[in-house]
């Protein structure tokens, strides 16, 4: 098969701000033809969980995404922070948004949200038998209510299409399928 990877002849950027960065890049493709002004945006990397406490219930959370305009039912997760390895990035954000710690940990897969346009990547996990150990500590951007979930009611949501970011609902079918439920 024949390299389809773009050469980046020269790249500037527009923007850069806390949240996200964008650049154009001007690319000379394989057959030679130019890329003039190719966009992309950069984010930090994120991290989610499909989480389960002790007592078999999956956590999920309500939030509202302001560029969509809904409140979203979500698995836990967020941003990992700059020096901070994944696995680090998921404990904290479970902690944080849920107040539950977790030390049984599993990598399920490592997806892009946008590969044509973004340049981050989302670590999901499978986090399993968590523990209430303390009250949320929220951003100040963030207003969340945390909710349990039966895995059967999980289903339901699922396939009722309840569940509206493509990012989570791609954790949740490959802990599905893990857990063998699916």
């Amino acid at each position: 098969m024949n390299d389809l990877t773009w050469k980046i002849l020269s790249s500037h950027y527009i923007h850069k701000g806390p949240w996200a960065t964008m650049r154009t890049d001007k690319c000379q493709m394989p057959g030679g033809h130019i890329v003039e002004d190719y966009y992309v945006l950069e984010y930090n990397n994120w991290v989610n969980a499909v989480a389960i406490t002790e007592d078999n219930k999956v956590l999920m959370v309500h939030q509202y995404r302001h560029a969509a305009g809904i409140v979203s039912l979500e698995i836990p997760g967020g941003v990992i922070d700059d020096g901070e390895l994944p696995e680090q990035a998921i404990r904290r954000e479970l902690l944080e948004e849920t107040g539950y710690q977790f030390d049984d940990l599993e990598l399920l897969c490592t997806v892009y949200a946008n590969p044509s346009t973004a340049n981050n990547i989302t670590s999901c996990y499978l986090a399993k038998g968590g523990k209430k150990v303390q009250g949320q500590h929220l951003d100040a951007q963030e207003e969340i209510i945390v909710e349990t979930f039966t895995i059967d009611e999980v289903k339901q949501l699922l396939s009722e299409n309840k569940i509206a970011q493509a990012l989570h609902c791609t954790g949740l079918f490959y802990a599905l399928i893990k857990l063998k439920v699916l």
